[in-house]
């Protein structure tokens, strides 16, 4: 009984995550780049989820919520996104005490160099050039340090009131 507790309480922990993840990222402080793509703070969240969740369903939760705010967006990015959405979360540990350890800090900068980087490859491949990498990396590296400062200042309130803790005590 208690495992399938467990299994509910991550579901929708995640699912909720997911939905947080697709507003963030495809309405609140959407901001469109002039070489293309949008700045968001989606990415905060996705970093925040894989503090607080094992990471299988961090991972589902930032693939799909990114995955659905581009379908919402731009759908030529979904395929990209969920690969890569992915991918930043295993950087962060959810096995800490605490969502601003010092794992977790390096972890921002990981994932905010991998982020880029792989949707910089992306757009190689979409475009059949290399000179398509640096614009798409650049703009996608100003949205990575926006999430990144955006997720310590959560990720502080977060331990600040012992969120963590309340979640996985529960």
């Amino acid at each position: 009984m208690r495992e399938n507790s467990e299994k509910l309480r991550r579901l929708v922990t995640t699912a909720l995550f997911a939905a947080a993840i697709t507003v963030t990222t495809a309405y609140i402080l959407h901001i469109p780049l002039p070489t293309g793509g949008y700045v968001h703070l989606g990415d905060a969240l996705i970093y925040l989820c894989a503090c607080l969740l094992p990471a299988p369903w961090a991972m589902a939760a930032g693939a799909v919520g990114a995955g659905l705010a581009d379908l919402l967006t731009a759908p030529m990015w979904v395929v990209p996104t969920l690969i890569v959405k992915s991918l930043i979360c295993l950087p962060f540990t959810s096995r800490s005490q605490r969502v601003l350890c010092p794992r977790n800090v390096a972890a921002i900068f990981l994932s905010g160099l991998l982020s880029p980087a792989l949707y910089g490859v992306a757009n190689v491949l979409f475009a059949g050039t290399v000179n398509a990498f640096l614009p798409q990396f650049l703009g996608t590296l100003v949205q990575a340090v926006g999430s990144g400062l955006m997720f310590a200042v959560l990720a502080y309130g977060v331990d600040r009131i012992g969120l963590k803790k309340r979640l996985t005590a529960a």
